[in-house]
């Protein structure tokens, strides 16, 4: 067993104080550094840095980074999601280090989509019928995975098929 336990970190965002979710961190009793280029390869990290090692990846529709001694995970509904998400993420630590040896470890960072091209396909109209501000606020939230092209109402189906197809090109969980 790699990470023998964490204690979490509930807080509100500092710089959105009318967000009504919360962050987290998980401090972690173990350092986890070595399992990171394994984690990279089982949960399909979209980036990976070397120096100061970290991975980050979306799951559970939240952002998601792992550093050696602590887990970053972004709007959370409260500390019952944090502790289902932390733990999970134990659970995947450990077994992922336990099977090391069966996976090919990798440092690469995934390719991620481009926020013009993304942008290119919406109407531009900044109608808000999404729940953003502007469609270039949308287009960083289809970036970041929170949204897709079903969230765009007034997309017309050319431009709806074209972001899909895409976004298809790389991975969302």
């Amino acid at each position: 067993m790699l990470l023998t336990g964490y204690s979490l970190e509930i807080f509100k965002s500092k710089c959105y104080s009318e967000a009504k979710g919360v962050h987290c961190f998980a401090h972690l009793n173990d350092d986890v550094r070595e399992v990171l280029p394994f984690l990279n390869t089982v949960l399909g990290g979209f980036v990976y840095t070397k120096e100061p090692p970290s991975l980050m990846f979306k799951n559970y529709g939240k952002l998601i980074t792992i550093h050696p001694q602590k887990i970053a995970v972004n709007a959370l509904s409260d500390g019952g999601e944090a502790e289902k998400i932390v733990a999970w993420l134990q659970r995947e630590i450990n077994e992922t280090w336990e099977r090391r040896a069966e996976i090919e470890p990798s440092t690469e960072s995934m390719r991620q989509p481009v926020l013009m091209e993304v942008l290119k396909l919406l109407p531009k109209t900044n109608c808000r019928q999404c729940n953003e501000p502007t469609c270039m606020v949308f287009a960083a939230r289809v970036i970041e995975g929170s949204k897709d092209q079903n969230d765009c109402p007034p997309i017309g189906p050319e431009n709806k098929a074209a972001l899909q197809e895409y976004l298809s090109q790389f991975r969302f969980d």
